[in-house]
């Protein structure tokens, strides 16, 4: 059977509540979900976390959503992606509450312009931009979070990868813009 439609398989069976199915198809993705997560934690100054913790706690995650909204491979990574970004914001937000200072984690992923980001600064700009267009914050998720391609996120999305790609260039531009002038709430 065809790699793209096992995996479709495993998808249908563990919707349908089949633990064997589950387990196999998070064994199957486990090589893509490490080279997502590596690239998430490649850069982090003073990281507790590793890639292995990183990995499990998106699957735990995942695991208790229980599958019931995957439809495909991509979408499954989409979702891996957005999980691993509240892991590390939240890991993040938990270190900066030990007062012992302030790190920034560089987020890229074969995306140009490279440069570092404050977590919980990119926190506040996405739930900024979650209330103007949530799309472009899922976009921006699996792109930055996940990795992914632009045709890829297109697919996920239901859009042509120009459109996905024009999309992703509005959602760097406000971003960039949001992370040069935050709001000040003192």
């Amino acid at each position: 059977m065809a790699e793209p439609v096992q995996t479709q398989l495993l998808i249908l069976r563990w919707r349908e509540g089949e633990d064997e199915a589950r387990d196999a198809l998070i064994g199957r993705l486990h090589p893509e979900l490490s080279r997502i997560a590596a690239a998430r934690l490649r850069r982090e100054a003073n990281s507790s976390l590793s890639t292995g913790d990183l990995i499990n706690e998106a699957v735990m995650r995942l695991i208790e959503t229980d599958g019931l909204g995957l439809s495909d491979r991509k979408h499954l990574i989409a979702l891996s992606s957005r999980l691993m970004r509240h892991i590390l914001t939240d890991h993040a937000r938990a270190k900066n509450t030990d007062k012992r200072g302030h790190h920034k984690v560089e987020l890229n992923t074969r995306i140009e312009g490279e440069q570092k980001l404050d977590l919980n600064s990119l926190e506040t700009a996405l739930i900024r931009l979650g209330a103007i267009d949530r799309e472009l914050v899922s976009l921006v998720e699996m792109r930055y979070f996940g990795g992914m391609t632009l045709a890829d996120i297109g697919e996920v999305m239901g859009q042509s990868e120009a459109t996905a790609k024009r999309r992703w260039f509005a959602a760097r531009a406000w971003l960039a813009d949001a992370l040069a002038n935050p709001i000040d709430h003192d």
